[in-house]
């Protein structure tokens, strides 16, 4: 199997799902080249086609040093102004994921690239010891892994999450963190007693109750039932846990909107949020290649759907619009949602975090 970089060649094969991954190619390489990844076959290889998308690809791990690890931003659409990312790139392989992009950065492809080439920064834990012990440092809402999940596959042999949480606990520093895998469990003896502070909350997002569906869209994140099993965990060990039914899909997942709050009030969840999908940049074409691969007789419906959310476009980047979308559709979304979360108590008070716990500058020094 040979790959040629031609943006115009004719005989650039049809994708095939890739097993184990969510994106069945490995293109747009980058929004910032000229040139483009298509595979083709060129007689040489004797290779079965069939074979070759049902081999695993193996997750390559590099390093990503940074001087700060604490990311800041200045946006209306989220409740903070900072985060921690130990990881780019996502194992989940979530096809809808808004993070596809970022890989065009690191001159990686958005597709296939942003699966399997993950970037971990080693020292985050002790960056973040740095940037809590100066003297000018001040304690706000802090969410782990809001690009990609922090407790991707790669989090459980590499324990940086785990790292970062023990600062955090150690300085009393509150911290929210969303999530799709069962691996925060791990951490319960961390979690639980920041809780117990008033120190940490959790979120599991839940996109479909499908197995089927969930199997090939979001390929390596927990099934639906374990991320359910995982509000049950949390709330049990006296964590407040809520859930994120995100992304909501038109024409694809959208009807599961009420089942997947019902399901998650009976696990123990006590609020609930919900986002629309999000399209930016590549996951536009890498999104419709895989409706086109594994529902191909939906994929017209549902990009309609979601360009009826959109002003007749797949995205708008628009601040206040682009979480939940616009349009006679987008409003039904929103009622149904509304709706759902009073019929299942799912509107419960949310406590402040306590940040008057912070031990801020040396940490040693609390204890003269």
């Amino acid at each position: 199997m040979s790959v040629l970089y031609d943006t115009t060649s004719p005989e650039a094969l049809p994708a095939l799902p890739r097993k184990g991954r969510g994106s069945v190619s490995n293109r747009p390489s980058s929004r910032f080249d000229a040139a483009d990844r298509y595979d083709i076959d060129d007689g040489w290889s004797d290779h079965d086609r069939e074979e070759w998308a049902r081999e695993r690809r193996p997750t390559i791990l590099g390093i990503d040093t940074a001087r700060h690890v604490i990311t800041r931003n200045t946006s209306p659409d989220i409740g903070f102004d900072r985060s921690i990312n130990p990881y780019k790139g996502c194992e989940h392989g979530c096809i809808y994921c808004f993070a596809r992009p970022t890989h065009a950065y690191l001159d990686l492809s958005p597709g296939m690239d942003f699966e399997t080439r993950i970037f971990r920064k080693p020292d985050a834990a002790a960056r973040l010891r740095e940037e809590l012990s100066a003297r000018n440092y001040k304690p706000a809402p802090l969410m782990l892994g809001i690009n990609t999940d922090a407790y991707q596959p790669t989090e459980k042999s590499e324990r940086l999450t785990r790292s970062l949480l023990e600062v955090m606990y150690e300085f009393r520093h509150p911290v929210n963190i969303v999530t799709k895998s069962a691996l925060i469990l791990r951490d319960l003896d961390i979690l639980a007693p920041m809780a117990r502070e008033n120190l940490f909350k959790a979120c599991l997002s839940i996109t479909t109750l499908d197995r089927d569906l969930a199997r090939v869209m979001e390929p390596r994140a927990a099934t639906p039932s374990k991320r359910l099993d995982t509000i049950r965990g949390l709330h049990e060990a006296g964590i407040p846990v809520s859930v994120l039914a995100a992304p909501v899909i038109p024409g694809l997942a959208c009807h599961e909107l009420e089942a997947i709050l019902k399901a998650s009030a009976e696990a123990g969840a006590y609020r609930a949020g919900f986002t629309l999908v999000r399209l930016p940049h590549e996951v536009k074409d890498l999104f419709e290649e895989w409706l086109r691969t594994h529902v191909p007789d939906r994929a017209d419906k549902v990009l309609n759907l979601i360009r009826q959310t959109r002003g007749g476009k797949l995205y708008t980047a628009e601040f206040g619009k682009r979480m939940t979308g616009t349009g006679v559709y987008a409003d039904m979304i929103h009622k149904r949602f509304s709706l759902a979360v009073k019929r299942y108590g799912l509107d419960k008070p949310s406590r402040p975090m306590d940040f008057s716990r912070f031990r801020g500058g040396d940490p040693q020094m609390t204890l003269f």
